[in-house]
């Protein structure tokens, strides 16, 4: 996979070299400059690309988070510089179609718009991905009310803290975990849960930088499920133990009764949609045998798992794996794969809240898609 993607970026930087230098024709020592620098970002890329899985975080994570930051850079190049070429190409068209005579002329006016656009170009993705970082870096708590009808009058009030997506590894480490969690034990909440993706690399690598979780305390407890990415660089199952090791009460297609003031709901959790074998979400199992007159809450990672959970009775369902988007105008492709990309939706008989997340997968950068940590607050009516 590292050496897929070591391939995947060199090409991206062949690219990069004849839209950035061999298109607008930059002289040298510019080009010989810009050239270095795309060589250097590539290595730096491929060291991210590595971090958590093949190379140690604690030790590459300066330049991981540089090499990550740049392919945020590039997403937004690929974005303007494609803008450019299809006008370009147009151009030369309409000229085509016109059989306009070769006039060196509109050769000169037309590589002077070129590289002004390139320019523009450059310094409009720089700017968008610093101000990604900084916004990125600071997730902030969000207050949600929630009013549910079948919810016992004993759980008016509740307060549900959410903290999903950290995706902590190659950009990110026990520091920001740290912070995450005592966010969250600020608000001294009742019930903590945990709606997967915490990590990007192998237990090896990365399970100390989620060491901080154990501080995480709430009277009605701390359950957690899987996400997706749980099961990418490690056996998915094997990570939850690690949670399970940290006093995170793991929900592996399960539920556990939650009490208050004498009345009860049932609190379940299933795997994420695409957890391999043998860790599929089962929905049915961890609903069978309850009394389908009591409240239940649904712990699933993606909010597509929101359609089954519907048809199966479940009154709520909280969810990440959205990021908001994470990155405009990547938010206008997530809704073509699930149901809702943020916030509180209803999906069928269920009422489902989408966090955006605390961390960002890949890039540390969020655009138009801040981070987020969810204080839910449970109304019965």
């Amino acid at each position: 996979m590292a050496a897929f993607s070591a391939v995947v970026l060199a090409l991206i930087t062949f690219w990069l070299h004849r839209r950035l230098v061999r298109a607008t024709r930059m002289p040298a020592p510019w080009s010989s400059v810009t050239d270095v620098a795309l060589l250097l970002l590539w290595v730096l890329a491929v060291v991210g690309a590595a971090s958590g899985s093949l190379l140690d975080p604690r030790w590459v994570r300066a330049p991981a988070f540089v090499g990550m930051t740049w392919l945020a850079v590039i997403f937004y190049l690929f974005l303007g510089l494609s803008v450019i070429g299809l006008v370009s190409f147009a151009v030369r068209i309409v000229r085509r179609l016109g059989r306009a005579e070769p006039n060196e002329s509109f050769d000169r006016r037309r590589l002077t718009a070129m590289r002004i656009a390139t320019a523009l170009v450059v310094v409009v993705s720089l700017g968008t991905v610093a101000y990604g970082l900084v916004e990125a870096a600071r997730p902030r708590v969000v207050d949600v009310d929630i009013t549910l009808p079948r919810l016992p009058s004993q759980f008016d009030g509740m307060r549900i803290a959410v903290i999903s997506d950290l995706h902590v590894g190659p950009s990110r480490g026990a520091a920001f975990t740290q912070r995450v969690v005592d966010q969250v034990n600020a608000q001294r909440p009742d019930l903590i849960v945990i709606a997967g993706d915490l990590l990007d690399g192998t237990i090896h690598y990365v399970a100390d930088d989620l060491k901080p979780l154990a501080d995480l305390s709430a009277p009605l407890g701390v359950f957690g499920i899987s996400g997706n990415h749980e099961f990418y660089a490690d056996d998915g199952g094997r990570w939850l133990d690690v949670w399970d090791r940290l006093g995170i009460h793991t929900l592996r297609n399960q539920r556990v009764t939650i009490e208050r003031g004498g009345a009860a709901i049932d609190l379940a959790g299933i795997q994420d949609y695409t957890a391999p074998d043998p860790y599929e979400p089962d929905l049915p199992a961890a609903l069978a045998g309850r009394d389908p007159n009591r409240f239940v809450l649904l712990l699933a990672h993606q909010p597509r798992q929101a359609i089954e959970a519907s048809d199966l009775g479940v009154d709520l369902q909280i969810s990440g794996h959205t990021h908001g988007g994470q990155m405009w105008p990547i938010r206008n492709l997530v809704t073509l794969q699930q149901p809702s990309l943020q916030g509180l939706d209803r999906v069928g008989n269920t009422v489902l809240y989408t966090t955006r997340g605390a961390g960002a997968w890949g890039p540390p950068v969020r655009v138009a898609a801040p981070p987020e940590i969810t204080l839910i607050k449970t109304m019965s009516g």
